[in-house]
């Protein structure tokens, strides 16, 4: 038995420090291969029949967890076990968030919900950059509507959850914020925050509410029913990263009148400066790597402007541990990723951890 341990340590040893390379040079190629939207689901049903085989979830946790006390970090009222979280738009439904959180995240944002169940736009919606590191998609919200993902979330018992909340696409502006009042008390007893996304570019005049009067109205109406309760949850904002300097003044004074809980910085980009790959003609928010600086300038605009008045999670463009610390050093208490974990392989996470630790010895 001790011989046995002793191989198994050994083994998980070396799978660990080859996690990266592996995934690079073995596992991403081939799905790299095919339609990327198909691939996306695929995977999911690969990670829920592994998960479900006895022991696959604990060699899961054997590879990706760091666990040490000192990655616990507080935020707006919750203690996350590490800093390093899964972006919306990755499990939208809620489907896999208990398989995913064996990978090593400190929490897990699940959707944009929707009152209703919407198709999205149509396909193709969902595009690979590969010489840029990069994704666009205009998947348009695509989502079973919020009580679907209620029923999923019911079962959860540890892991850590946001919920990020939107509109219908039939739904006029003048009308979203009883949509997104509707997601907001169906989520309530079932998330540990919540994100208001007003920045996707992919859903038509959506960005139109992050404009000053529209946005302090919204946030200010779900806040006024989230104080009213027992138990309020953390609110926040999701901006875009084309902001104007002036755009995002804004978004603090909105910050400062609404007393929400934080931001997260960013949402894709409607830039396509500097891109290689051909598939930069495609319409939709783009993120990955082109989007790492962008972000970051973000993020150390609104803390330095704010003198750090409010959290920032951030995201955009972290495919390595150095991505991540520079945006911790920018202002942000902690991160999320998306494209990054996929172009990267999960291995990325635990990266990013072990970096944090490093710091904070």
């Amino acid at each position: 038995m001790l011989l046995f341990c002793s191989f198994l340590k050994s083994f998980l040893y070396f799978c660990t420090t080859q996690l990266t390379t592996m995934y690079k040079l073995l596992i991403r190629p081939i799905l790299f291969c095919f339609d990327p939207e198909k691939v996306h689901y695929f995977t999911f049903s690969l990670i829920r029949i592994a998960s479900k085989i006895p022991g696959f979830k604990a060699i899961f946790r054997a590879l990706y967890e760091v666990n040490d006390t000192r990655l616990e970090t507080e935020v707006f009222g919750l203690k996350f076990k590490n800093p390093v979280g899964l972006a919306a738009g990755f499990d939208k439904d809620a489907t896999l968030y208990k398989e995913l959180s064996n990978f090593g995240f400190g929490f897990i944002e699940i959707g944009t919900l929707t009152p209703k169940g919407q198709e999205g736009n149509p396909k193709k919606r969902l595009f690979r950059l590969k010489a840029d590191q990069a994704i666009i998609n205009r998947m348009g919200f695509n989502n079973g509507g919020v009580l679907e993902a209620v029923e999923r979330l019911k079962s959860n018992t540890n892991v850590l959850i946001g919920g990020n909340i939107g509109k219908n696409k039939v739904t006029p502006n003048e009308e979203a914020t009883s949509d997104y009042e509707i997601c907001f008390d169906a989520l309530y007893d079932y998330v540990d925050y919540f994100v208001v996304n007003v920045s996707s570019p992919n859903t038509p005049n959506l960005r139109a509410l992050q404009d000053k009067e529209p946005l302090t109205q919204l946030l200010q109406t779900l806040q006024n029913k989230n104080v009213a309760k027992v138990n309020p949850k953390p609110i926040l904002l999701k901006i875009a990263p084309d902001l104007t300097d002036e755009q995002l003044l804004d978004i603090i004074d909105i910050m400062a009148v609404t007393k929400i809980a934080g931001l997260i910085a960013t949402n894709t980009t409607l830039s396509r400066e500097g891109l290689l790959s051909e598939a930069k003609a495609e319409t939709g928010g783009l993120s990955g790597k082109p989007l790492t600086n962008r972000s970051t300038e973000v993020i150390r605009f609104l803390a330095e402007k704010s003198n750090r008045a409010f959290p920032i999670i951030g995201v955009g463009g972290i495919h390595s541990a150095e991505d991540a610390m520079e945006k911790l050093a920018a202002g942000a208490s902690l991160i999320q990723l998306y494209t990054g974990f996929i172009y990267e392989g999960p291995a990325l996470v635990k990266a990013i951890n072990k970096a944090i630790l490093e710091q904070r010895k």
